[in-house]
């Protein structure tokens, strides 16, 4: 299944707090529940204005429906085509 990774623009992201960020999180798997097991969120990184977003999903549309279903801006979404790490220069 494609894996995506989901830019979220949203300005002062890295000051929200643990509560705030637990909300957010059970919001999104609340909305992930309702769409079934076709899609699911791996993990997000949080920086200063942006969240960064990695989820397996059948299609750009099943992510981009999550986001409209949670009220989550989904500003830019891409599918990833392959993942490397320092492993891959050992050849």
């Amino acid at each position: 299944m494609p894996k995506f990774v989901i830019e979220r623009e949203l300005p002062g992201a890295g000051k929200l707090s643990g509560p705030e960020l637990q909300g957010i999180s059970q919001h999104s798997c609340g909305v992930l529940q309702s769409m079934g097991p076709t899609i699911q969120w791996v993990e997000s990184y949080v920086t200063d204005d942006k969240i960064y977003c990695i989820y397996i999903a059948p299609s750009e549309d099943a992510v981009r429906e999550h986001a409209e279903k949670g009220g989550f801006p989904a500003n830019r979404v891409s599918e990833i085509r392959t993942v490397i790490d320092p492993t891959t220069a050992e050849g």
